[in-house]
């Protein structure tokens, strides 16, 4: 992530922004942040106090934190400690929302090592059947799909249930 650090009515030192950069840097493993984005950051006087607003643009949305402290130090610290906040909580909810997609896609891309789970071979039959006996047939033994060969066409074919209700079929062409 990139880093532009302005000063509004105060100057601000290298080692401030070398601190900044390397505080904020630590926000680089949130996959909410892309490497290209440009977090910017305002420090300027608030009476006696230093006033420090960092704005980073996410895929999501915006993170934002505005924090009044007597030293810029202390002011970043707590800044990036609202920012860390903002992040899990913007996580929370994406995770909740596509809960299921999430866990579908850890589910797919887990290694699975042959050592562990051998491959279970199963050889069935194939019954020349009509689609709506094929679905008859599921149904009768509890299964959520079926192999059979279609009575019309030769084709074999796959009948199963669908999560949304229903029923699909897939040809072997």
């Amino acid at each position: 992530m990139k880093v532009k650090v302005h000063g509004k009515d105060l100057t601000v030192g290298q080692d401030t922004i070398e601190r900044i950069e390397h505080k904020l840097s630590f926000l680089d493993k949130y996959l909410l942040i892309d490497p290209e984005t440009t977090a910017k950051v305002i420090a300027k006087k608030n009476g006696k106090d230093i006033k420090l607003e960092i704005t980073i643009p996410t895929k999501v949305g915006y993170l934002r934190s505005e924090v009044v402290n007597h030293e810029i130090q202390d002011a970043i610290d707590s800044s990036i400690d609202k920012l860390e906040d903002q992040i899990r909580r913007q996580k929370t909810r994406l995770s909740r929302r596509h809960k299921e997609k999430l866990a579908k896609t850890f589910v797919d891309e887990t290694p699975v090592k042959e050592a562990e789970k051998p491959v279970r071979v199963k050889r069935v039959p194939v019954d020349t059947l009509e689609v709506e006996e094929a679905i008859m047939q599921m149904e009768l033994m509890d299964h959520s799909f079926f192999i059979f060969r279609e009575a019309n066409s030769e084709v074999i074919s796959v009948v199963y249930k669908r999560n949304e209700g229903g029923y699909g079929l897939i040809e072997v062409v």
